[in-house]
């Protein structure tokens, strides 16, 4: 390695200042420097600038400058690597296309759109990652989840284990499981919903992958619905951080075992709510939560028996 490389690989490696042992370094790319926050000792010099040669000043100057497409993305069946026809008429000057032009723009997309989806393989993905997508946005899902989901389920298209199934299932059970591993709660019956196939269907393709892939995910935390469903009945911060606390004595005394976490999460943000004033009916709490108000009542006298609650003092 030569001088130069090393004086390169040192501001890499370096983390601390060897003058005051500050661990707040400054990049000086004006100048060509690594500088200590603290000290103002320089650690380095000529480093590199390893970002773009140009400056933009607003996000249509970043747009039109950048030489490089979007990120690959694994919810699209080609990662997002292939190129794309616009289905515009136009050409670079935004003019209408001759008749002969646009014939031929015709033929080109079209042997476009077959070039991409070349096999039985890729046609599965492709539609399986639109219906992915298409769910997620129903149920208004973030973008590492549909991420995941795409992940799981090249995974189990990778092993053969699409064959005999339905590709509306295994999606489905995809979409749940990446939303149980992200940690975005929602139930099989949310997924169901929004599937082109049975809440049974989803189940069960979901225990078949989970099994296949080797797909370990701990049982949801009822704390982890409460956002959802406080935001959506209009309760404050403060039930919220009440209905958690809760679910955590709850947990500690062994209520929540063996019993659905929308259920146990109604009857605590319901409790929650009448402590706090902002009194929500238990009809209300469990259209929200997708459970009957029988499991709401029975949650909510288990609660305020072993928690200590006062019933007839909360109503």
């Amino acid at each position: 390695m030569t001088a130069e490389q090393e004086a390169e690989e040192k501001p890499k490696r370096r983390t601390s200042c060897p003058s005051c042992g500050g661990t707040s370094l400054v990049r000086d790319y004006e100048h060509g420097e690594l500088v200590c926050a603290g000290c103002g000792y320089v650690i380095a010099e000529r480093i590199m600038d390893l970002g773009p040669e140009w400056r933009a000043f607003d996000q249509e100057q970043r747009d039109k400058r950048g030489r490089v497409g979007a990120p690959m993305t694994f919810t699209i069946h080609d990662k997002g690597l292939s190129t794309m026809i616009d289905w515009r008429d136009r050409d670079s000057y935004g003019k209408d296309l001759t008749p002969k032009r646009r014939a031929q723009i015709y033929r080109l997309r079209k042997w476009q759109r077959r070039i991409r989806v070349s096999d039985a393989i890729e046609r599965n993905l492709a539609f399986a990652l639109s219906e992915i997508d298409r769910m997620a946005s129903h149920l208004s899902l973030p973008k590492n989840v549909r991420e995941t989901a795409a992940v799981i389920y090249r995974r189990a298209v990778e092993e053969k284990l699409i064959r005999g199934r339905s590709i509306e299932g295994v999606a489905g059970a995809a979409l749940y499981a990446a939303c149980r591993e992200c940690k975005v709660p929602r139930t099989l019956d949310e997924i169901a919903d929004v599937s082109r196939v049975s809440k049974k269907e989803i189940s069960r393709s979901y225990r078949f992958i989970a099994r296949e892939l080797l797909i370990h995910l701990h049982p949801t935390s009822p704390a982890d619905y409460v956002p959802r469903f406080a935001s959506e009945l209009g309760l404050s911060g403060e039930v919220q951080s009440k209905a958690i606390e809760i679910l955590k004595e709850a947990v500690e005394k062994g209520l929540t075992s063996g019993r659905g976490p929308t259920g146990v999460t109604a009857a605590a943000i319901y409790i929650a709510a009448q402590m706090l004033g902002e009194r929500r009916t238990q009809r209300e709490v469990a259209d929200v939560a997708r459970v009957t108000e029988v499991t709401v009542r029975n949650r909510y006298k288990e609660l305020c028996e072993r928690l200590g609650f006062n019933c007839e003092k909360l109503g």
